[in-house]
């Protein structure tokens, strides 16, 4: 199943405390079993200004959707290609 990255444009995200990024993985977590078993979040990363998260799904239809549902923006989602680290150089 593809993976994919999401960019979020979140002011101040960076800001969020335990208890809010709490609240909304919760949140998240509640949509995501509303869709169903197709699409899965792996994890996210919070910058200052944004969130990248990485989920599994079938296609961007079913992000857009679970983003719709949350009220919280999917500014760029882009399907990984390949993934690489150290141990590609070896």
């Amino acid at each position: 199943m593809p993976k994919f990255v999401i960019e979020r444009e979140i002011p101040n995200a960076g800001d969020l405390t335990a208890e809010q990024l709490q609240g909304t993985s919760d949140a998240s977590c509640c949509v995501l079993r509303e869709l169903g078993p197709t699409i899965q979040w792996v994890e996210s990363y919070v910058t200052d200004n944004k969130i990248y998260c990485v989920y599994i799904a079938p296609n961007k239809d079913i992000i857009e959707q679970h983003a719709a549902k949350m009220e919280i923006p999917a500014n760029q989602i882009n399907q990984v290609k390949a993934i690489i680290d150290p141990t590609t150089a070896e």
